[in-house]
Parts: structure tokens; C-alpha cells; sequence
């Protein structure tokens, strides 16, 4: 699906991130990995090599440019122009309402998700351009479609770069760059099963019956896992889209379904 691209891949921790990148090798990608912390790139790193396939990590803020710069000048040098970029970076102020949030919260929340998504979209954007082509993803929430009390800044942050993703598209589509977004739900991964332990704790009730409560709202009868959610991502990156820019694809198991 994905041989020959070179993609990047922004926020990789030990859910949806470390899932996407290990798929997108699987499909033949060569994958850059970007986040603050090695420990988790390092293990998926070796991972894919064991696989055959081809997987770097680099240690990134993308709030920082030079940071940036030298994530996407590696990509090169490692494996060629880059044509594939995920943009899953993100920093969550805590739950709180959102005049409650401190200012400064809010700011990092919009520093890493909407300005960290254009740093390195402005970095990478040359390299497609040489290329003749590309894709960019930016990963969304269901926070801004459906208000939960306490997700305020970090749906904020979110919504921007939603509207950001459509101004690149109409802006890059001339190059063959294509922009959409993939907007998550519930994914059961590390995070989910965090919190379906703390809940039941405090309510004094079995994970499962957690689970079954929240798995309940989707027509699917489940919490999608993060890693059949990230084929969505897949997809929207490969040429099986090429067809698609501007778009946004709710992955949620129907929790939600947009008219």
C-alpha cells in the first residue's frame, strides 16, 4: 500500500503512534519517527528492522524549529524525499473547563497541536513538492464534535488545525499534496484501558462493565482499537485515496456519523 513513500510520523508513544508506524512499515514505507521521548521509537524501531522493514527515530519538540528541521533533514538523508506526514503530536492541558484552564496550558496545547502540525508541514512540504506529490494526515478528535465537559483547550487546539487542514488543501492541491484529517473516537489502546482502570476503581465496578458502557454508544458494539484505527490513516496516505483532499473520515465505529 505504501511502498516506496517516506513518511513522517509526529507524536509516536505507545498507542496510536507506535501502531501506525509499525503498520506503515509493514506496507513497504520507509518511516520516520518524531517524538520528545526515544523509549518508545527505539522499541518499534527495532521491531520493524526485525520485520525487514525500515524505521528511524528522532528525538523532537515540535515546538522547537530547529528540532524540526533536523527531523525532516534526516528523513532525507536517510531515505529520500519525504512523501508521506502524520501529524499526531499533541499536548493535553488537562480536564478542566476551559476559563479554568490556565493560560498557559492552553498556549502548549496550541503550540504543539496547530503550530507544531505547520512547523513541520512547512518543512516537509518542499520535499513533496521535488517529489511530484504527497499526503499529509492530521489527526483529529471527537472532542470537537461531540463537547465533553473538561476537553475544552485541548479541543480548541484541535479544531484549529481541523480548519487548517482544509486551507492546505485548497493551498497545496496545485502540487499534488493532498491534506485531510482523521478524526478519532474512543481507541482502545494504553490511554483507554489507563482510564477503564481508574474508573472502575472509583465506581467500584469491573473494567468491563466500563468498557460495555462506552462500547455501547457505537453501532460497532466496540471501542475500535487504536490499531485497526490506524488503517484509516493508511489509507488517506496511500494512493488507494488519491482522489481525496480537503476531507475529514470519522474512525469511531459510528459513535458519531456526520450528515
Amino acid at each position: 500500500m505504501l511502498s516506496g513513500e517516506v513518511v513522517v510520523i509526529t507524536g509516536v508513544g505507545p498507542g496510536l503512534g507506535a501502531k501506525l508506524a509499525r503498520r506503515a512499515a509493514a506496507e513497504g514505507a520507509s518511516v520516520v519517527m518524531a517524538a520528545r521521548s526515544t523509549e518508545v521509537m527505539d522499541q518499534v524501531a527495532k521491531e520493524v528492522a526485525a520485520a525487514g522493514g525500515r524505521a528511524i527515530g528522532v528525538p523532537c519538540d515540535v515546538r522547537k524549529p530547529d528540532e524540526v528541521a533536523r527531523l525532516v533533514e534526516t528523513a532525507a538523508a536517510e531515505f529520500g524525499p519525504v512523501t508521506g506526514l502524520v501529524n499526531s503530536a499533541f499536548g493535553h492541558p488537562g480536564f478542566q473547563d476551559l476559563l479554568d484552564t490556565p493560560e498557559k496550558a492552553v498556549r502548549r496545547s496550541m503550540d504543539i497541536i496547530l503550530y507544531g502540525a505547520l512547523a513541520v508541514t512547512r518543512e516537509v512540504v518542499g520535499q513533496m513538492k521535488t517529489a511530484g506529490r504527497g499526503s499529509i494526515v492530521n489527526i483529529g478528535t471527537m472532542a470537537t464534535r461531540k463537547p465533553h465537559r473538561g476537553e475544552g483547550a485541548y479541543a480548541v487546539a484541535k479544531a484549529a488545525m481541523a480548519t487548517a487542514t482544509r486551507y492546505l488543501a485548497v493551498e497545496l492541491g496545485e502540487h499534488g499534496i493532498r491534506v485531510n484529517q482523521a478524526v478519532m473516537g474512543w481507541m482502545d489502546g494504553p490511554g483507554v484501558r489507563m482510564y477503564l482502570g481508574m474508573t472502575a476503581h472509583q465506581r467500584g465496578v469491573s473494567e468491563q462493565d466500563v468498557y460495555n458502557e462506552i462500547a455501547s454508544a457505537n453501532p460497532l458494539g466496540r471501542i475500535p482499537p487504536d490499531e485497526a484505527c490506524a488503517g484509516a490513516v493508511l489509507f488517506l496516505l496511500s494512493k488507494h485515496s488519491s482522489e481525496i483532499t480537503g476531507a475529514t473520515l470519522d474512525v469511531n465505529g459510528g459513535e458519531y456519523m456526520p450528515a
